[in-house]
């Protein structure tokens, strides 16, 4: 007899090996019509791959996120690979897995394809789902693969095999009588039927196995869906977030650029660096209000401190080294944490001084290989709103609940309400015991349920010095983005030495809190361009006004406005060209300005100016002093 435990607990029983589908039957006949996949004892299988001995199973159904990951995976390496090769025989198969939303797959072509191919292979994408042909596999030793895509002349998947330490059980997929193979790890849908909705997106190159040295292949990506419905949906946020790239809408407003000298870094230009330094201001104000000091630790310092830190051994690939002429080896810092834990412990502290906050804006290096880096959401270079907390074990509630407030707070004020935490503890690669991380976790747990907040599990994904909250923004179509964390870190201030004279006179070992809100300023800065499709509010956008003419003889009462609303606080230039006012006021929407005042002769006469609000086709005339006051509380009230 097999036993099979279920997920509600509850055990069948089998006479013999049994199967995916002959336990989904055994249940119901809706759930065998829905399964597509089983887990058994955690490990993703196909639904025909047989169960010899006891398990704990749980079956996959096609409307669950691993039955879209496994459609997906069926389109690209079933669907998407035989349509290639009934188009293009001469074509060669590479790898095809899934991504983040859609699939992609890697082949050679004598002729190199173009996005105007897409369609046909689209087109008989569809012929063969439509043929709803079932979908087998056979399990081979390593020659019988070999010689199976041998003779196809296969060659990128002969080289998979001969340079996999596999002997046996090489995964064969195959459909119906069409003749069409394919290599892969699985597992696959059951039969075509259960394909839904799909689009190919584009086409772009790709080395073999990521090496310049290799041959460039042609990579072909699509999305795919259960339904038409999410699958327009999809299509939707991705023709809205082209319009929100903060790339294009960042050179249109005159923000910044990106050039190969300095790769994974920015350039600011004057608005940009306005708006970068608005940010600052709000977050030192804020920080000062919540009790943190603000430091300043050095770029460069020596080897010694990150080997005693454990960033050498842990996060070394990632930072950017030098040797000076003396023999000493130096790293431009990729934390500030170790800097700050210098600055506590200067001097004697005493319990009395927790817990004791420390704020930098600090600069720091990361090294980003060059085809991860996207602009300002993934640079080299950037400045962290980093802060750092050392408190005794039995603040560390009360810590975390302050900054959970202080967190959700800041992100009101920028327009992200819809936030999600999550719970990430220890990774693979970590510093510390076992037993000081069993601690860690405990207190940030049993902290975090202290504040009543709803949170997520993101297992495996905690810092490599301690565990850690994250902070998730959704914003306005969708997407989600990770800024904020609060990181409990035990390891830290006992690898640097880091004391204080505890109630008893004798020394103690400080909880670090590590606490980022930003996160980094670049990146929160592109995903707000985003957020707001560059239309920032009137407070945080670098240029609120611009004053227009709309005749010569306006252009020393433009300049009277502009300097009004400077002596106001509000930043504000004028435009006096020579040009029809029609054309400054699209020029300048486009350019997301705020504010448009618009003055002529009436507007002279009348000590006013006419008003136009970035998207709205109004214009308001008021008197100029009504109207600096009007914007002046506007802005008060929208931080």
């Amino acid at each position: 007899m097999i036993t099979i435990k279920l997920p509600d607990g509850s055990e069948k029983s089998f006479e013999s090996p049994t199967n995916g589908l002959e336990i989904a039957e055994s249940i119901g006949a809706g759930l065998a019509k829905a399964s597509v996949a089983i887990n058994i004892n955690g490990l993703q299988c196909d639904l025909s791959d047989q169960i010899i001995n006891d398990a704990e199973v749980s079956l996959i159904t096609i409307n669950s996120d691993e039955g879209l990951e496994i459609m997906r995976h069926t389109l690209t390496a079933q669907v998407l690979a035989r349509a290639v090769k009934n188009l293009y025989p001469n074509a060669r198969l590479a790898i095809g897995p899934t991504i983040e939303d859609g699939f992609y797959y890697d082949f050679f072509f004598e002729n190199q394809l173009s996005v105007e191919d897409l369609p046909k292979i689209e087109l008989e994408m569809k012929k063969i789902i439509a043929s709803e042909e079932s979908i087998e596999k056979s399990l081979v030793p390593k020659e019988v693969a070999i010689n199976l895509f041998k003779e196809r002349s296969e060659n990128y998947k002969v080289d998979i095999i001969q340079n996999s330490d596999q002997a046996n059980d090489f995964q064969i997929y195959n459909q119906g009588s069409s003749g069409f193979i394919d290599l892969c790890r699985g597992p696959h849908l059951p039969s075509l039927k259960h394909i839904g909705a799909f689009k190919l997106t584009k086409i772009a190159g790709a080395y073999w196995k990521g090496d310049a040295k290799n041959e460039m292949l042609q990579r072909i990506y699509g999305t795919a869906w259960l339904n038409n419905k999410d699958l327009k949906k999809h299509l939707f946020r991705l023709e809205e977030a082209e319009k929100r790239d903060h790339r294009k809408l960042g050179k249109i407003m005159d923000l910044f650029h990106f050039q190969d000298e300095a790769p994974g870094a920015i350039f600011w230009h004057p608005k940009g660096w306005g708006l970068f330094q608005k940010l600052i201001d709000y977050m030192r104000k804020k920080q000062s209000e919540a009790g943190y000091n603000e430091v300043n630790t050095p770029e460069l310092m020596d080897r010694s401190l990150w080997e005693a830190s454990g960033h050498w051994d842990s996060f070394g690939e990632h930072m950017f080294t030098t040797e000076t002429g003396d023999g000493r080896n130096f790293a431009i810092k990729p934390m500030n944490c170790p800097g700050h834990v210098q600055i506590f412990k200067q001097g004697i502290t005493s319990y009395r001084d927790l817990p004791y906050r420390l704020g930098e804006f600090g600069k720091v290096h990361r090294y980003e290989p060059s085809g991860a880096l996207h602009g300002m959401l993934r640079v080299r270079a950037f400045t962290q709103d980093d802060a750092h907390i050392f408190c005794t074990p039995e603040q560390i509630t009360d810590e975390t609940i302050a900054v959970c407030e202080l967190i959700l707070g800041i992100y009101h004020d920028f327009g992200f309400n819809d936030v999600i935490i999550k719970f990430a503890d220890r990774p693979k690669v970590r510093v510390g015991e076992d037993a000081v991380w069993d601690q860690a976790e405990s207190a940030l747990k049993k902290a975090l349920e202290k504040t009543g907040l709803k949170y997520e599990y993101n297992p495996g994904e905690g810092a490599f010095y301690g565990p850690k909250l994250e902070f998730v923004l959704r914003d306005a179509i969708g997407r989600d983005w990770q800024c904020g964390t609060h990181q409990v870190d035990l390891n830290l201030p006992t690898r640097l030495s880091a004391t204080y004279i505890g109630e008893d006179g004798q020394k103690h070992t400080p909880v670090l809190l590590h606490r980022a809100i930003f996160g980094s300023l670049e990146r929160f800065i592109g995903i707000l361009i985003e957020h707001h499709a560059g239309n920032l509010p009137l407070w945080l956008s670098p240029l609120p006004v611009k004053v227009l003419t709309i005749t010569s003889e306006a252009d020393e009462y433009a300049k009277i406005v502009v300097k009004k609303l400077q002596a106001a606080g509000i930043t504000a230039e004028c435009d006096l060209r020579n040009e029809k006012i029609s054309y400054k006021v699209r020029e300048h929407s486009l350019a997301k300005i705020p504010v448009l005042m618009a003055v002529g002769h009436r507007e002279i006469e009348e000590k006013s100016v006419a008003i136009r609000r970035l998207g709205s086709k109004e214009q308001n005339t008021v008197n100029l002093d009504e109207a600096i006051k009007s914007l002046q509380n506007e802005i008060q009230n929208l931080i």
